[in-house]
């Protein structure tokens, strides 16, 4: 089994001419050609990915967000990403990143969170990049920042609004909200945001909407479809062990 067979398949199922225009997904580093027995799943290429790979033996690490994102110009190791990347390739371990192409397909973008969340009927709002809405039995803002937290394993959730406040139509968006959406999101009549990311500014705006905001973090809002993927990996290659490496955060559904 080679590192682009792995790769092949992860093409098949997150196309990468779906990627936004300013990505960069595909393999980063390493060589395609190379056998591989174990691999590591991970949000980020961080120190402790690298490390989970080494000591599991894992010759390939998949990641969501690309270590190389609008170019870098050194791989010294005096810069993070030098020594992140320097360690990789002394290691022998190859990293392939499947970002927004990821996140364009439904069972692994928002609807995962959705799911996470007991939605019953979510559904795309149009006027929205991804974005998923969906509703629930009326429940306190602090119930359902509660909910949440423990969903996503997240570390906190942090609101700007007042926790009596009631939800019942939620929007979700992981990772950074796109304030492109407010205009769709106003219309669709939601009382409350979920997201990863929101800028202070946009809670303010939102709040004047009448719409709360929920951010539990980039991470929890989007590794939380890891063991999906994880999941659908060893049916298609049951002989390689495939680990998931949680940063910090770690997500409650394993």
């Amino acid at each position: 089994m080679t590192i682009s067979e792995v790769t092949g398949f992860l093409d098949q199922c997150f196309p990468r001419e779906n990627a936004m225009d300013y990505d960069n997904v595909g393999i980063l580093a390493g060589d395609p050609d190379r056998a591989v027995t174990a691999c590591v799943l991970s949000l980020d290429l961080t120190a402790k990915a690298i490390d989970c790979a080494r000591k599991s033996g894992a010759d390939l690490i998949i990641t969501h967000h690309p270590i190389i994102f609008g170019g870098i110009n050194t791989l010294s190791t005096e810069t993070y990403k030098g020594r992140l990347l320097t360690n990789l390739i002394r290691s022998g371990i190859s990293c392939y990143a499947c970002h927004t192409n990821l996140d364009m397909t439904d069972e692994f973008g928002n609807l995962a969170i959705a799911s996470a969340l007991g939605a019953e009927e979510p559904a795309h709002l149009a006027g929205t990049e991804c974005g998923i809405i969906y509703e629930i039995k009326q429940e306190t803002l602090s119930e359902f920042a509660e909910k949440t937290k423990k969903a996503l394993g997240a570390s906190g959730i942090i609101t700007i609004n007042n926790p009596d406040n009631k939800v019942s139509k939620v929007f979700v968006q992981g990772g950074a909200f796109d304030e492109d959406s407010i205009p769709a999101i106003v219309r669709s009549g939601a009382d409350t945001v979920l997201s990863g990311e929101i800028k202070h500014h946009i809670c303010v705006e939102l709040e004047e909407c009448g719409i709360n905001t929920v951010i539990a973090g980039h991470s929890a809002t989007e590794q939380i479809y890891l063991p999906k993927l994880r999941e659908k990996l060893s049916q298609q290659f049951p002989s390689l062990n495939f680990i998931v490496n949680y940063n910090n955060e770690k997500a409650s559904v394993i």
